[in-house]
């Protein structure tokens, strides 16, 4: 396993400490569970970063950050709903578009990465977040929905972005058949 495909995997380490102090938050908890979150968001760029300078771009890579990255996205707006922050149908819709990439990719042969589309969701969920966990006083917390809702949005756009291409190009190899 690669160096970082090692740094992808470790991301799911902090899930288990963020998802407890998630469960009854203090202030205090919330800016550690915070501070958890972000060091695993920025872990995904340095894995992603650490691929390409190393010449370490691997199938399992591939493969493993994207699911790492929906774990760490899920886990923490699962844990938002019990406290009643963000609408479970908001949550619903993210879950449904990875649930229908992740198994778009596992009948794929090649593995792509993420295009601009993808990366924007990502930047837009672990901003939306980030400002839902931080204990901000009231007057943030419209700002917050606001943020959680373009990265529902985002979430979506990708989604039918990703699939668009994959679809016209089976409709393209089906006509030649």
């Amino acid at each position: 396993m690669t160096i970082p495909n090692w740094i992808t995997f470790s991301r799911l380490l902090g899930l288990p400490f963020l998802l407890y102090g998630l469960h009854k938050p203090t202030p205090q908890a919330r800016w550690v569970c915070l501070a958890i979150f972000l060091v695993s968001a920025l872990t995904d760029w340095l894995d992603g970063y650490l691929a390409r300078r190393l010449n370490q771009i691997s199938e399992l890579g591939k493969f493993l950050d994207p699911l790492v990255d929906k774990l760490l996205v899920l886990a923490p707006l699962l844990a938002l709903i019990e406290l009643g922050q963000v609408p479970a149908w908001g949550v619903f819709l993210i879950l449904a578009r990875e649930l229908a990439i992740a198994g778009w990719r596992v009948s794929q042969t090649t593995i792509t990465g993420a295009n601009i589309w993808g990366k924007l969701k990502t930047v837009s969920q672990i901003m939306a977040i980030a400002l839902l966990i931080a204990p901000l006083p009231q007057e943030w917390e419209l700002l917050s929905l606001v943020a959680f809702w373009v990265s529902v949005t985002l979430t979506l756009i990708s989604g039918i972005i990703y699939l668009l291409p994959q679809k016209d190009i089976a409709s393209a190899n089906a006509t030649k058949s």
